[in-house]
């Protein structure tokens, strides 16, 4: 049969391996794995949308394909298959995969309250899949792990979610899931308080007769709490949108249905007002999933989607992932930077190969003084071609949106010349345009280098960079039969 690997994320090859032998070890498969490499799979000329992993040689596994999806809501990275047929969202997966690059070195929030929605939601739809969270590190490891980190692991652990990527010891606490509620509230209690000003996030159990630290011998005059009280703003910029504390919210809520609590769960000191809920937000749709309530305000009923996924057809970053892949398997050039749309930002890449953040704003406090322009602009991604000595700066837009994209590659100067000049002096720099959609088979506009349309057509531009005819010929090349 065939293994599936669908994302909505741009592939990593290690991330490719650590699924791959992950799949081969449960299964009990042998393999041998040599140099993974990720081919757009062309047929007669055009793009199939579909692409091969070669590099495995298997006797059990026919072929490993990859595709692009999307989510219809909160969405995990990788879904993996084992099967002849291309998946449909009916088909159960193997595994739900989460990846990240972020440690709690740099971002205590992001590296894992904002992943536990994902599985929280995910689990409605396929609650039999094996679900893992992916460390997939860029950074060194922080040696000793932070509260929010152990607090929010430990809570992964408890909703029977594998955490992958990072070392631990074998007795280490983050890996213990909580035993029963009276555990995760103390955890939570004992944690760092929340600088002044802030809505700290605490857990309270209310509507009991007694405390629960003081029950009497005879249980029969005890009565079990039937509500209880989760603080935690979730009001950011007028709406409801503040990742971090709805992640840790679903996980708090999600973990006390799962530790067998059946009554109340209510959010209070959220700082929302009614009409800044909307009826779309993907919190919403936890709420309904786990009965949960906001204090003071009436949460909307939801419909969730009869499907958890969706093959991307629309999407920018079909063509800016297939430019990504195309340069790095048929061509000596490589990405230094990406931020392809829906995906995880990566790392600035130096010539000493050390990975480093790109700074947000040119201006921090103008931007909080309502100068939206103060912030750095980035390309969606950055290719670096050694062999013509060209760096090329690529805004990816689709094609209706062409000409939003020209104007956007004015906005390069500041990342040009702080990062790009910097790292690499000797190298000409270049913008291009990348675009996908419609049906069109030319492109009139110079700036654009290169379109693929809905079609699967691949069409350079009239001035595309060096790096994208060399690569484009090869790849052709390569299916030529």
């Amino acid at each position: 049969m065939n293994l599936w690997i669908l994302t909505e994320e741009r592939p990593k090859n290690e991330v490719l391996e650590f699924i791959i032998k992950r799949f081969v070890c449960d299964s009990q498969i042998c393999v041998f794995i040599d140099n993974l490499r990720i081919l757009p799979i062309v047929e007669n000329g055009i793009f199939s949308f579909c692409y091969e992993i070669i590099g495995i040689r298997s006797n059990q596994i026919a072929k490993i394909y990859l595709e692009i999806i999307s989510g219809e809501s909160s969405f995990v990275d990788y879904m993996v298959f084992f099967q002849n047929h291309k998946p449909t969202p009916h088909d159960i997966p193997r595994y739900l995969i989460e990846e990240t690059k972020t440690d709690d070195s740099e971002s205590r929030n992001t590296g894992v309250y904002q992943r536990i929605t994902k599985f929280v939601y995910a689990d409605y739809f396929y609650p039999k899949s094996q679900k893992i969270m992916l460390y997939n590190l860029k950074v060194a490891q922080k040696i000793k792990p932070t509260q929010t980190s152990i607090f929010g692991t430990r809570i992964l652990r408890t909703l029977g979610v594998e955490v992958a990527g990072k070392e631990f010891q074998r007795d280490d606490e983050i890996l213990k899931p909580f035993s029963d509620i009276d555990e995760l509230i103390a955890f939570k209690s004992q944690m760092r308080k929340a600088p002044a000003g802030n809505v700290p996030i605490k857990i309270e159990i209310c509507d009991s007769k007694l405390e629960v630290d003081k029950l009497p011998d005879d249980l029969s005059v005890y009565t079990p709490p039937n509500k209880i009280l989760i603080s935690a703003r979730l009001e950011k910029n007028n709406r409801l949108a503040h990742d971090p504390n709805i992640g840790a919210v679903s996980g708090i809520a999600a973990t006390l249905r799962k530790l067998g609590f059946n009554g109340q769960i209510e959010i209070i000191s959220h700082g929302l007002k009614q009409q800044q809920i909307g009826n779309k937000n993907k919190f919403l749709q936890i709420a309904n999933l786990l009965d949960i309530s906001l204090q003071g305000l009436q949460i909307p009923k939801v419909e969730l989607p009869d499907e958890y996924w969706h093959y991307e057809k629309e999407s920018e970053k079909l063509a800016t992932i297939f430019v990504h892949l195309l340069i790095k398997n048929f061509s000596c050039g490589k990405s230094i930077f990406e931020n392809h749309a829906g995906c995880e930002k990566g790392y600035f890449i130096t010539s000493n190969n050390e990975y480093i953040p790109l700074q947000k704003y040119e201006n921090r406090e103008s931007y909080k003084n309502g100068n939206r322009n103060a912030i750095v602009f980035i390309p969606d991604l950055i290719l670096l071609d050694p062999k013509n000595l060209e760096i090329i700066n690529i805004e990816g837009k689709t094609y209706d949106n062409r000409h939003k994209g020209i104007e956007e590659l004015k906005n390069y100067n500041f990342i040009e010349n702080l990062y790009i000049k910097k790292y690499y002096p000797s190298y000409k720099i270049i913008r291009s345009v990348v675009l996908y959609g419609g049906h069109e088979n030319k492109i009139i506009e110079i700036e654009v280098g290169f379109l693929l349309n809905a079609d699967g057509d691949m069409i350079l531009g009239i001035k595309a960079p060096k790096i994208f005819i060399d690569s484009l010929t090869n790849l052709l090349d390569f299916w030529r039969k």
